[in-house]
């Protein structure tokens, strides 16, 4: 079998990619006649780095029945956006803005919510290769039955940072990683990492292990012991070097071509 990266005819994993459901009328320039009909948006970053580790990235929308879909993908990447709706977990809902996602794309969008489940769920149960990114890591962790944070606290690490999109993070945000984890095979025993996160994974779904916390104990790892799952709290592909978890996915993502 050709490995990724071995020329046009090479073994590239198929990976799929989700993403977000936003008005036209929000993106600046549009046509304003089209202003009420929908566009799907994915962060390019993700591709991008998928594809530079030898990876095939697709989008997916919606529509891309999950059980469906599984049937063709070597591996999932979950990704970063707004909050998952707290019905979702059973946290309190009445917080809860009453405004349609597709005008705001920091709102709750039960759709998205509804995909994303099941699509972590049909991975899980086809033993497709998951990495699951800061929203994504929440939405593995409720997939199994666990619970979020609704709103961190403001503490001694600085959560929701402040900085531009590509950084490597900064000295007050280093995660911690437990020993034989998959994130301490890739890192080592601690890194820096980047952070834009108000929520977090509060008590762990079913079989979830915390690998990764920082110095406040707020969660930025978990992983399913002996599968190919892993939830980081931070965002891979707005690294400024190549962060570890992409190529671990596509490497992951091989083993089942």
């Amino acid at each position: 079998m050709s490995a990724a990266g071995e020329g046009p005819a090479a073994v590239r994993p198929l990976i799929g990619i989700t993403g977000r459901r936003i008005r036209l009328d929000l993106i600046k320039g549009a046509d304003r006649r089209y202003g009420d009909r929908c566009a799907d948006s994915y962060m390019a970053d993700y591709a991008i780095r998928i594809a530079r580790a030898g990876g095939l990235p697709v989008h997916l929308s919606y529509e891309t029945d999950a059980e469906a879909v599984c049937h063709w993908l070597a591996g999932v990447v979950v990704t970063g956006g707004q909050d998952l709706h707290p019905a979702c977990w059973g946290g309190d809902s009445s917080v809860v803005r009453d405004v349609d996602p597709r005008t705001d794309p920091m709102v709750h969008d039960a759709e998205r919510d509804a995909y994303e489940l099941a699509l972590v769920r049909a991975a899980l149960d086809r033993g497709i290769p998951v990495l699951a990114v800061c929203r994504g890591m929440q939405v593995l962790n409720v997939a199994l039955g666990g619970t979020l944070v609704a709103d961190l606290p403001p503490g001694e690490v600085r959560h929701l940072s402040q900085e531009a999109a590509l950084t490597d993070g900064t000295d007050d945000h280093v995660v911690t990683f437990e020993a034989g984890s998959i994130v301490a095979g890739l890192f080592g025993a601690r890194a820096v990492t980047n952070s834009w996160h108000h929520q977090a994974v509060d008590r762990s779904g079913a079989g979830l292990l915390v690998t990764g916390r920082t110095a406040d104990g707020v969660v930025e790892a978990v992983e399913l012991p002996d599968a190919p799952v892993l939830g980081v709290q931070w965002h891979p592909e707005w690294m400024e070097s190549d962060d570890p978890t992409v190529t671990w996915i596509v490497e992951e993502a091989l083993k089942r071509l």
